[in-house]
């Protein structure tokens, strides 16, 4: 990460006085997309970006009840312990590595990967890219705090599911998924309709496969958003970047983890490829002559949040269908 100028610190800090979520449930994705910025070279718009986008975040909200170590399963789930849960992390992160704190939970909140819309886990991966890469310095410590308090307090299981005949690849496991009935409303309803997904992800594998397959579902969910993000051109977007940031996280994490990391991701794209696919794809529109760099720096200008965050994976995945894709979003999502 080229960030010299202490951009990341800074804004992590002004957004640690905000709620990871506002105006009812939705997600704050400031910490996500300044995190993007930054790491794609765009560091000069973060604050800019921050202004306007702050504008609509609530305050973080007060602590009440503490969780503690003895009766965490009681708290799981539970948004109104919000803040109580980063707290909980914030001092396990000052007692201990953060690699040790994220060991111990990641199995533990796995199972949950698709509350609050699979943001939870989408911030955590952020924050595990950046203490990877970087200085672990105590706005970053405390963003990994954030995301796994995000995590616990939004944790939510999916029904009890059937496993349909699996696919040869990821692509055409994404193309097999059944859509939900009815996909009107939130996604919670919709979720709550999901009944079977293909066995893709099934059974056991060893690590170095379950990354080399976890890689491939997140190559084949952002290839499939240019062909089908016309059917919500903004939830479609975390059909690849929860995985990714499963994918992200991988290298922190004990190895022994990594298999059940591969079939969390992919019960989470498949759940929201279920919820909002569209009934036809669409052909894919060519990104014309643009770089990567320069693709990127349409998403930084465009600014939605989702568009900036779908960029980023899509620049991971790279290609001229990626770059399709990429593309798309910016075309479908309304810029801020």
């Amino acid at each position: 990460m080229d960030d010299n100028t202490g951009t990341l610190d800074e804004a992590l800090e002004r957004l640690h006085v905000t709620g990871p979520e506002f105006d009812g449930w939705l997600t704050n994705h400031g910490p996500m997309a300044v995190e993007s910025l930054v790491r794609g070279g765009q560091a000069p718009r973060v604050h800019r970006w921050l202004d306007h986008y702050e504008q609509r975040l609530d305050a973080m909200p007060a602590a009440g009840s503490p969780v503690v170590a003895a009766d965490w399963q009681e708290a799981l789930g539970d948004p109104r312990r919000l803040a109580d849960w980063i707290v909980f992390f914030e001092r396990a992160l000052a007692e201990r590595p953060w690699r040790d704190v994220l060991a111990e939970w990641w199995p533990r909140l796995l199972p949950g990967i698709a509350g609050g819309a699979t943001h939870p886990v989408i911030r955590v991966g952020h924050a595990v890219r950046t203490l990877l890469t970087t200085e672990p310095t105590e706005p970053r410590l405390a963003e990994l705090a954030h995301g796994l308090g995000y995590w616990a307090a939004r944790h939510q299981t999916l029904p009890a599911l059937t496993s349909l005949p699996s696919a040869p690849d990821a692509a055409g496991a994404l193309d097999a998924v059944p859509r939900v009935a009815d996909q009107s409303g939130g996604i919670r309803p919709r979720l709550a309709q999901i009944e079977a997904f293909p066995g893709w992800a099934a059974g056991p594998v060893d690590p170095d496969t379950a990354r080399e397959r976890l890689g491939e579902l997140v190559s084949a969910a952002v290839r499939r958003y240019a062909t089908h993000a016309h059917g919500n051109a903004v939830m479609l977007v975390h059909t690849a970047t929860a995985p990714n940031a499963v994918l992200r996280t991988l290298p922190a994490l004990p190895r022994s983890l990594w298999g059940a990391s591969l079939g969390a991701a992919w019960a989470a794209s498949a759940a929201v490829t279920a919820a909002y696919a569209p009934a036809a794809p669409v052909p894919v529109v060519s990104a014309g002559d643009v770089s990567p760099g320069e693709l990127f720096e349409r998403a930084a200008a465009h600014g939605d949040d989702h568009a900036i965050k779908f960029a980023d994976t899509a620049l991971d995945v790279g290609g001229e269908v990626a770059l399709a894709a990429a593309t798309r979003a910016l075309t479908l999502i309304d810029p801020a």
